[in-house]
C-alpha cells in the first residue's frame, strides 16, 4: 500500500539553523522503501516510523530551508521483482532521496534504477558486501556493517567462543544470506583447527525442513551457522530442537529479531545472532526511543537505530548541502560527521559507515542479551 503524510512529531532535538522561506515551496520528497508487508514487515516498519520521527522533528521547527519534509512510502515486501518496480514508482513521483530498501536482495534490484536517476540510497540492513565493495553503486550508502565483516565474527564466535570443530553452514539461497554463507565457507576452510562439515542451502518458504536438519545430524556438525532471515531460521531451530539436537546455532542481523523469539518460542532459547550494538544508552538513541515510545506506544523494532541513523545523516547532509543536488548531498555524507545513536560518523568513499558496530547476542528467557 502507498500513502503520503507529512509528520509533525516531538522526537529529538535537532540544532538546526534553517533561514525562512517562502511557506509555499515545494516539498522535500523522500522515499522510504522496504518491507512492510508479508513475513519481513517486522525488519521494514521501524525503518518507517524512525523516518517519521526525524522528518516530523524537522518540519515542526520549519522544515529545510522552509521546504516541508515529505515521505513517501513503497513497499517492496522484500522481493526484487517488486523493489525495481517501487524505485521506478518512488523516482516518477520526484524522489531524489531514498531511505531504504531493507533486504539485500531488493536493494540490488532497486539500485541500478536509481542510480540512472541519480538518486542517493541509504540502507540501515542490506548488509551484502558487493553493494558497497564493488564500487557499481556509487550513490549507496548504508548505516550497518558489511556481511564479510559479520561472517567473519560469527566464525570467530563460533570456534574460538564454542570451541566448534566441525560446522554446518545453511543459508537461504539468497542474496543476503548466501552471501553471508559463502563468506563463512571461506572463513571455515582457512582454519586448520576446524572442518566444514556441510554446506547447504535451503527452499525460504518451506514448512519441512526435515531433510536438512538430518543431513546436520548425519554430519556430526557440533554447531551450525545459518545465513538468512528468521522465517527459515524458527523453523529450523525447532525441528533440531524437537529431534533433541542440542548443538549451538549461529545466526545473523537476520535473525536477530524479536519475531523470530516469538515464532520459534521455547527452541529459540540459547541461540545466538550478530546485531548491531546496543545504544540504549546513548543520549541521542534512548531520545529517539522515548519518542517512539510515546508516538506509537511500543518499543521499536529490528533496525530503529539504524534507520534513525540513516534519517539523520540523510536529513543533515540535505540541510548542509541546500537541497536535494546529488554531488552535494554525496559530499556532505562523506566528509561531515553527523550525531547519531551509534556516535559521530559519516561515510568513507565506498560508501560504508565509520561508525556503527557488530554485537554478538544470545536469546536468554525469551529476549536476546548482548553478550559482546
Amino acid at each position: 500500500m502507498t500513502f503520503r503524510s507529512t509528520f509533525l512529531v516531538t522526537a529529538l532535538s535537532l540544532a538546526l539553523a534553517l533561514p525562512a522561506c517562502l511557506a509555499a515551496a515545494e516539498n522535500i520528497k523522500i522515499g522510504v522503501a522496504g518491507a512492510h508487508s508479508g513475513d519481513l514487515a517486522s525488519y521494514g516498519l521501524p525503518t518507517v516510523k524512525a523516518a517519521e520521527l526525524v522528518a516530523g522533528d524537522i518540519n515542526a521547527r520549519g522544515g529545510i530551508n522552509g521546504r516541508q519534509l515529505e515521505l513517501l512510502i513503497e513497499d517492496d515486501a522484500c522481493k526484487p521483482e517488486i523493489a525495481t518496480n517501487t524505485a521506478t514508482k518512488l523516482i516518477s513521483m520526484g524522489v531524489k532521496v531514498v531511505i531504504g530498501h531493507i533486504c539485500s536482495g531488493a536493494t540490488k534490484a532497486a539500485l541500478p534504477i536509481y542510480k540512472e536517476a541519480g538518486v542517493i540510497v541509504i540502507s540501515p540492513s542490506a548488509t551484502n558486501t558487493e553493494l558497497t565493495l564493488s564500487g557499481d553503486y556509487p550513490n549507496f550508502y548504508r548505516t550497518i556493517f558489511s556481511d564479510n565483516v559479520q561472517a567473519r565474527t560469527i566464525v570467530d564466535f563460533t570456534i574460538n567462543d564454542l570451541a566448534a570443530k566441525k560446522i554446518a553452514i545453511l543459508h537461504d539461497k539468497g542474496d543476503y544470506g548466501k552471501g553471508l554463507a559463502e563468506f563463512a565457507k571461506t572463513y571455515v576452510e582457512e582454519d586448520e583447527s576446524v572442518e566444514l562439515a556441510l554446506y547447504e542451502g535451503v527452499t525460504p518458504g518451506a514448512v519441512d525442513y526435515s531433510a536438512v536438519v538430518q543431513k546436520i545430524k548425519r554430519s556430526g556438525a557440533d554447531a551450525v551457522i545459518y545465513g538468512g532471515y528468521h522465517p527459515e531460521a524458527s523453523k529450523i531451530v525447532t525441528q533440531m530442537r524437537r529431534k533433541k539436537m542440542t548443538i549451538p546455532f549461529v545466526s545473523d542481523d537476520g535473525v536477530k529479531d524479536d519475531t523470530f523469539i516469538k515464532i520459534a518460542g521455547e527452541y529459540a532459547e540459547g541461540v545466538y545472532a550478530t546485531g548491531p550494538i546496543d545504544v540504549t544508552a546513548n543520549p541521542i538513541g534512548k531520545a529517539a526511543r522515548e519518542a517512539h515510545r510515546r508516538e506509537y506506544g511500543s518499543e521499536p523494532g529490528a533496525f530503529f537505530d539504524n534507520a534513525y541513523t540513516a534519517a539523520l545523516a540523510l536529513t543533515n547532509a540535505l540541510i548542509k548541502a541546500g537541497g536535494t543536488e546529488s554531488e552535494a548531498v554525496a559530499r556532505v555524507l562523506r566528509t561531515e560527521d553527523v550525531a547519531t545513536p551509534f556516535g559521530a560518523l559519516h561515510f568513507d568513499d565506498q560508501g560504508d559507515t565509520t561508525g556503527a558496530t557488530l554485537a554478538i547476542y544470545r536469546v536468554v528467557n525469551g529476549r536476546y542479551v548482548p553478550i559482546r
